[in-house]
C-alpha cells in the first residue's frame, strides 16, 4: 500500500473501514486504496443499484468475501445514502488488520 494513511482504524472489538462504493457497475471487486480531500477509502464497485439498501448489502457482501469473514460480521454503520461509507466490521483488531494490509500489499 503506498502513502501514509490507511482506510481503516481500530474500534473495539472492530475495525472500522472506510469505503468509496461505485454502484452499477459491470463487476464487483475492491481495487485498492483511492485518496481524496476526504481522506483514503477503499475503492469498491458493486453491480447493485443504489435503491432500498441493494448497494449497501452488495458492499458488505463484496468486502466479507474479500476479508474472508463471515457477513454477518460485516455492517455498513455509517453513509448509508453516501458514495463514502463505513462499514464496521467485527472480530479480533489485530487480525483484521493483518487481513487489510496482506489484501492492499502489492507484493
Amino acid at each position: 500500500m503506498t502513502g501514509t494513511e490507511q482506510p481503516w482504524r481500530s474500534g473495539a472489538g472492530c475495525v472500522i473501514v472506510r469505503v468509496r462504493l461505485t454502484p452499477k457497475s459491470s463487476i464487483e471487486s475492491v481495487d485498492g486504496v483511492a485518496q481524496s480531500a476526504e481522506g483514503a477509502a477503499l475503492a469498491a464497485r458493486v453491480r447493485a443499484v443504489p435503491a432500498e439498501g441493494e448497494a449497501n448489502a452488495a458492499v458488505e457482501k463484496l468486502i466479507a468475501r474479500w476479508l474472508d469473514v463471515p457477513k454477518s460480521t460485516v455492517r455498513v454503520t455509517a453513509g448509508a445514502k453516501s458514495r463514502i461509507k463505513s462499514l464496521t466490521i467485527s472480530g479480533e483488531t489485530n487480525c483484521l488488520e493483518q487481513r487489510l494490509k496482506a489484501k492492499l500489499s502489492p507484493n
